[in-house]
């Protein structure tokens, strides 16, 4: 049997698996795409499962200043770019994991009081020689130190939308935390771009729904940037014959997601267990239980659970996505559910 790289299971450190002889499906054409085409905060919705974690470092591993991540990239299609060297360690990156720091806290204020004294923190050690009227306002800081350096920051941010998943009902807490973000990004000069990733869309707030400083891009309309949503037909047939799968079965199984011309999506987490155990399997509801689903089945708006039995037999079932408002809580119709 020939040499086989190892595929990367629960490892998100690009580096890591760049280093290690980890097979890497080579997505990292998204970050040309991402600094030049669109705007400057960009939010990334997608299921669990789906690379978020990974895309995130990747853009960390390229863009952090102070890093030499040039051998890193080297075989990779964003070298193939006239702007690869061009933006290449070359930017101040905030990486923050909202999760982290709010499980460190009992509220969001607190959550939010925390964060930006550990990015403080970190930013003081680089610019402490920067005036500011307010050293303990993270915006102040990032503000003074455009003005004074001429230095823009890229802030990624990871579960971005956990405040919504742990205080589903306190419409209170989540515009705070949405009042937040407005306020640290939108319409800021030290912004080069920012990126924040999760499975939740902005939530639908009368005025908050306003917040017009994102592209977003979802599930249910990734626009252009579909290709980056999961694995492609292409990059599954290119594992399948390098770890000797049959593709037509793949695609029975795992070809779950079709997007406008004509592009086929695959669930990284069922293509990667699959070619690790060179088996099928149910490997993406592995991830969650039946019982976290089964309380909006019981719900059964307007024979809901019915229409749940008839999508199990493979019959399709019509939605409206338009209303949804993008929270684990506000349910009014079937097609919240």
């Amino acid at each position: 049997m020939r040499n086989r790289k190892k595929l990367p299971i629960g490892i998100d450190s690009f580096e890591k698996i760049i280093r290690h002889n980890f097979y890497y499906v080579d997505k990292t054409e998204m970050i040309t795409e991402l600094l030049h085409n669109w705007g400057e905060v960009n939010l990334f919705t997608r299921p669990r499962r789906f690379g978020k974690s990974m895309t995130a470092n990747m853009l960390v591993a390229y863009y952090s200043k102070g890093c030499d991540s040039k051998s890193m990239f080297a075989d990779y299609k964003i070298a193939q770019d006239e702007s690869f060297e061009a933006n290449l360690n070359k930017y101040n990156v905030l990486h923050v994991n909202m999760l982290d720091f709010l499980n460190r806290a009992q509220s969001v204020d607190a959550m939010i009081d925390y964060m930006q004294k550990r990015l403080l923190w970190d930013i003081r050690r680089e610019y402490g020689d920067v005036d500011c009227f307010d050293r303990e306002d993270l915006i102040d800081v990032l503000e003074n130190i455009y003005s004074q350096k001429k230095q823009k920051f890229i802030i990624i941010i990871d579960e971005w939308d956990c405040i919504f998943r742990k205080y589903p009902g306190d419409d209170e807490a989540q515009k705070k935390y949405l009042d937040f973000l407005c306020l640290w990004m939108k319409d800021k000069p030290y912004i080069a771009l920012a990126y924040m990733t999760g499975i939740l869309p902005i939530k639908k707030y009368g005025t908050h729904s306003a917040l017009n400083m994102f592209d977003e891009f979802s599930m249910i309309d990734p626009g252009p940037l579909a290709r980056y949503v999961g694995f492609t037909e292409n990059e599954v047939k290119k594992l399948c014959e390098q770890y000797q799968m049959d593709m037509a079965e793949i695609k029975n199984w795992y070809d779950g997601y079709s997007f406008e011309n004509g592009i086929s999506i695959y669930s990284p987490r069922c293509v990667v267990n699959c070619m690790r155990f060179g088996k099928i399997g149910n490997y993406w509801n592995q991830t969650e239980t039946f019982e976290a689903l089964r309380i909006y089945i019981e719900m059964n708006f307007e024979g809901l659970k019915d229409d749940v039995i008839s999508m199990i037999a493979g019959n399709a079932v019509p939605v409206n996505t338009g209303s949804f408002a993008n929270d684990m809580s506000t349910f009014h119709t079937e097609d919240d559910v």
